[in-house]
């Protein structure tokens, strides 16, 4: 089976997100701004599922453009646990690396589908 590049990391990314969450209450006893990014990071993963199952190429886009915004909201919740120091760089700064590639390749993805559809109108 041919591997999927957005598909794993967006789940890898989900884990990580759970991971953190997992930490965050735990050890911090963090739960509003966790809860939020547990909702955003693990939609990322979810949405990017559901379009790659997309029935169409409109559906595929705006499922895709769903994860896209999840994974901008997640790298703002991340940002904001590590600048108010509930999450460390050493914890934070490596998923905010995967979130920033996983933005880059969905905006990409977007960019190549639309044109290729013609879906921008």
């Amino acid at each position: 089976m041919k591997t999927n590049i957005i598909k794993e990391k967006s789940f890898d990314f989900s884990a990580e997100v759970v991971f953190l969450y997992q930490y965050l209450v735990k050890e911090r006893h963090e739960y509003i701004l966790s809860k939020q990014l547990i909702r955003s990071g693990t939609s990322v993963g979810a949405n990017t599922a559901e379009g790659l199952g997309g029935q169409s190429p409109k559906d595929f886009c705006h499922c895709l453009n769903v994860a896209y915004k999840e994974a901008r909201e997640s790298f703002y919740w991340i940002s904001l646990l590590k600048k108010t120091n509930y999450l460390n760089a050493e914890k934070a700064d490596p998923v905010l690396l995967k979130c920033d590639e996983i933005i880059r390749i969905l905006c990409s993805i977007l960019k190549t589908t639309n044109e290729r559809y013609n879906l921008s109108k």
